[in-house]
């Protein structure tokens, strides 16, 4: 059986030691694997190539992905999946493994609906916002680093005195801010999820100075819809203290996968691959508890976002 392995949209520690547990999978079983570079993209421009156990050598600690990923923006059309759908015919591919977040999926999904061919999604991305996976491939790592710069940040700001916004990635989903909040310590925490009134931030800021607090800490996700720099603007005028923004950015998507993030890609991508093996059509593979799980990727999809409701409830406790 010959078996095809992409990484698309944007990338996500975790999936180099993905691919690694998709081809040396494969190939324990007597598979033949395909990388196919570019995402998308390349499996439209026949970016194809046959992977070997050296291929995927001294890589599962390494960010990025060694296939390269693209947003494609033909692939969207029914004529540019046909189009990859025929150069996967071409090469003989006869199951295709694509890693990464919804769109990933989303796209995945539809090239199984429309063609057949079985499609397995493995969650490959920083946001963590996949409702079928309590946690995706990426996510701890990015959390590490968010409490890594809130370590030098609080430095800075306990030194001039000063409040400081540090906005964090994971487009509509707060996961990324409410973890690393609530691991860091910060005063506040705003995620999309969940409203709040500038009024209330500045007042527990105030309480903070009044005990002798030197500075503050405010965890801002990316997806809260007033601009960071508005409400720098507006907590500087009620508290009457300095307010810097920080946009942490893509330094989230970078660095060595945490052992975390390792385990679950190895243990997922392994999953995968029996599941090809057992002749499945089509599956969505992720984590419930310490348990790996998999749901058709039209069920998976479907599935609706639950928020952290009672880390949201510790927040209130402790911050």
């Amino acid at each position: 059986m010959r078996v095809g392995i992409l990484t698309s949209g944007g990338d996500s520690p975790g999936m180099n030691a993905c691919i690694r547990a998709v081809v040396r999978g494969c190939l324990y079983y007597g598979m033949e694997v395909y990388g196919i570079h570019q995402g998308y993209e390349g499996l439209i421009n026949d970016e194809f190539e046959p992977m070997k156990t050296s291929s995927v050598a001294d890589i599962i600690h390494r960010g990025g992905t060694i296939l390269q990923t693209a947003r494609s923006t033909d692939f969207m059309a029914d004529e540019g999946m046909m189009k990859g759908y025929e150069n996967l015919r071409m090469h003989g591919i006869e199951a295709l493994v694509v890693i990464g977040g919804d769109g990933t999926l989303t796209g995945g999904e539809k090239l199984h609906r429309m063609t057949r061919m079985p499609v397995f999604g493995l969650p490959g991305t920083i946001d963590n916002d996949l409702a079928y996976t309590d946690f995706t491939i990426g996510f701890d790592t990015a959390v590490n680093t968010v409490l890594s710069a809130i370590g030098n940040i609080r430095d800075t700001s306990s030194s001039h005195g000063r409040t400081t916004i540090i906005e964090v990635m994971g487009r509509h989903c707060g996961d990324i801010a409410l973890h690393a909040g609530l691991a860091g310590g910060a005063e506040t925490i705003l995620i999309p999820e969940r409203g709040f009134e500038v009024e209330d931030i500045a007042k527990k800021l105030l309480a903070g100075k009044e005990r002798g607090k030197l500075h503050s800490i405010i965890i801002k996700a990316e997806g809260v819809e007033m601009d960071s720099n508005v409400l720098a603007k507006q907590l500087a005028d009620m508290i009457d203290c300095e307010t810097k923004v920080v946009v942490l950015g893509y330094i989230q998507r970078g660095g060595s996968p945490t052992a975390r993030d390792r385990i679950l890609a190895s243990r997922t991508g392994v999953r995968c691959v029996e599941l090809i093996r057992e002749g499945v059509s089509n599956a969505a593979i992720g984590i419930k508890g310490d348990t790996i799980v998999d749901y058709p990727l039209a069920v998976a999809l479907a599935m609706e976002k639950n928020t952290h409701l009672d880390y949201q409830r510790i927040c209130d406790i402790l911050l």
